[in-house]
């Protein structure tokens, strides 16, 4: 009998897109609720401070600092370990195969800075981006 209620759920967590899925209406949710009369609220849980409190130490920050510093550097460590993984045992254990997502990944980083100096030619424009290109001519100078 338990297993007829849970084969519904299971199912549907078994689904790939199930995250995907989850992520649209967690975005539409977010952004509706931001743009409608109930963004203050919206705004007071991102500033809401949550920490760790003791006679000797507090450690309090802002909902959202915690989601930006905390969650995320757990996020990319696990995508690192994925992509350590499939190098050494998975997919991308070849030379061959990895050429592809090497490419297009360098290609991902590429192609947004070239269309920032294509599209910034005004120097007025510019003037924010001057630490942007003291470092990039610094690397290609090496």
């Amino acid at each position: 009998m338990m297993q007829k209620k849970l084969s519904p759920f299971q199912r549907f967590i078994q689904i790939e897109s199930l995250s995907g899925t989850l992520l649209l209406i967690a975005t539409i949710t977010a952004l509706v609720w931001a743009n409608s009369p109930w963004g203050d609220t919206y705004q007071a849980i991102w500033q809401y401070k949550i920490g760790f409190y003791s006679d000797k130490f507090e450690l309090s920050k802002p909902l959202i600092l915690w989601i930006n510093d905390g969650l995320m550097a757990i996020f990319f460590f696990l995508i690192g370990l994925e992509i350590k993984r499939e190098f050494l045992i998975g997919e991308l254990n070849s030379l061959k195969k990895v050429s592809f997502p090497i490419i297009g990944a360098v290609g991902g980083m590429l192609v947004p800075v070239l269309f920032f100096f294509i599209l910034n030619q005004n120097p007025e424009t510019t003037k924010g981006s001057i630490k942007f290109e003291i470092v990039f001519n610094r690397f290609r100078n090496r």
